[in-house]
């Protein structure tokens, strides 16, 4: 387990409260971050013309698959997935076929919107890949990568490729290219179409490989084990023709206004109960081990899921900064008391063993430890220097 080395400085963006050690985010000049500064650019796209090249796109494959279906969407039953499918099947005439990599530590919530959205009029694959697999790939991800579903992470890629490539189908329609979106590599933004070398090197942070030789250890799993965690051959993406596209190159990005249409008709619905690590009730509502993962980015950037969502409010305009320094104050310090004996029986740890975990990926410039529990040195929303 490597040790992980962090900024020893914070700045903060003067129009949301991103600060500059989200990986990839930049602060311009005037004080203002990449993420806010790609909402203001979006003035400049000819959205018509992307529009129309959708359309094109769409003409283009419509009826090219024997089986019926000219693409594939992935989805999990929340507001995303389910608004570009849903746009796909009613504004463009398409017949998409949905695809569901099952994650670990499924939510009530999430299952019942998936269920719900099948039955809103989709045609459906649900993959479950070998459970002994994708735990212990999540396991390896967490303490290789910080990251607690590493192995679904790849999966949801992977195994929704190799469906493509069985079915013949030629496109992946992702809904947003979250470099984008949220502050990020920007080598993409002019590119409707990107290639497996982008995702292993974005999304997947460029560490599968480490993650897979660790795997390659245990006597227990067999190559033919992994054949749903592994990418195809170039061969096989080529003889398919597939491609790869983001939703959010052909229209602006709305998370707010998809979640509106995706419980308007696919059947969304929310938490009863909130989260503990934010304002919304919405999103991200399909597995546990989000809430791992949300506080494992607090620990190691110094901001949560309260302060991406808040991000992406004030730049659509519902909030304003002060606002969300009050919400971000209020959720993102959130340990995850209530989920951590079921985060020790999944990962088969020991309470010590897993905190060693978290200690590992922490920037203890950021943060100090008070009775247990690492609590932050800095104040949102304010920058300093270390």
């Amino acid at each position: 387990m490597e040790k992980a080395i962090y900024k020893m400085k914070m700045i903060y963006c003067k129009r949301c409260v991103l600060p500059d050690t989200k990986p990839g985010l930049k602060i311009h000049a005037d004080g203002i971050c990449s993420a806010c500064r790609s909402v203001e650019l979006k003035s400049q796209i000819n959205w018509k013309e992307r529009e129309a090249k959708l359309h094109k796109l769409c003409d283009e494959i419509r009826g090219s698959n024997g089986n019926g279906y000219e693409c594939i969407v992935p989805v999990s039953g929340g507001k995303d997935g389910s608004y570009v499918a849903y746009n796909l099947k009613h504004k463009y005439g398409m017949n998409p076929l949905t695809v569901t990599v099952k994650p670990a530590l499924s939510l009530d919530v999430g299952d019942k919107n998936l269920f719900n959205f099948i039955q809103s009029g989709y045609s459906h694959i649900h993959i479950s890949c070998n459970p002994v697999i994708l735990d212990r790939l999540n396991k390896y991800g967490f303490i290789e990568k910080g990251f607690p579903y590493y192995g679904w992470l790849i999966a949801i890629m992977t195994a929704v490729i190799r469906t493509a490539v069985n079915f013949k189908i030629p496109l992946i329609f992702y809904g947003e290219d979250g470099e984008v979106e949220y502050g990020g590599s920007t080598e993409s933004k002019h590119n409707s179409m990107y290639e497996i070398e982008y995702m292993k090197r974005i999304y997947l942070e460029g560490g599968h490989e480490k993650v897979f030789d660790r795997i390659a250890k245990d006597a227990d799993i067999s190559e033919s084990d992994m054949s749903f965690f592994r990418f195809p051959k170039d061969g096989e993406i080529s003889e398919v023709g597939l491609s790869f596209t983001h939703w959010s190159y052909f229209e602006p990005w709305d998370s707010y206004r998809n979640y509106i249409v995706a419980k308007e008709h696919c059947g969304l619905i929310e938490k009863d109960d909130g989260n503990p690590d934010t304002f919304t009730n919405f999103s991200q509502n399909d597995q546990a081990l989000y809430a791992l993962h949300a506080y494992m980015m607090y620990l190691k950037f110094g901001f949560g899921r309260a302060t991406q969502d808040a991000g992406i409010e004030i730049r659509r305009g519902s909030m304003t900064r002060g606002q969300a320094i009050n919400l971000v104050q209020m959720y993102d310090n959130a340990y995850p008391h209530e989920l951590i004996d079921t985060f020790l029986d999944y990962y088969g740890m020991t309470k010590n063993e897993f905190n060693s975990v978290l200690d590992n990926y922490v920037n203890k410039e950021l943060f100090e430890k008070i009775e247990g529990v690492w609590q932050p040195k800095f104040e949102v929303g304010k920058s300093f220097s270390i």
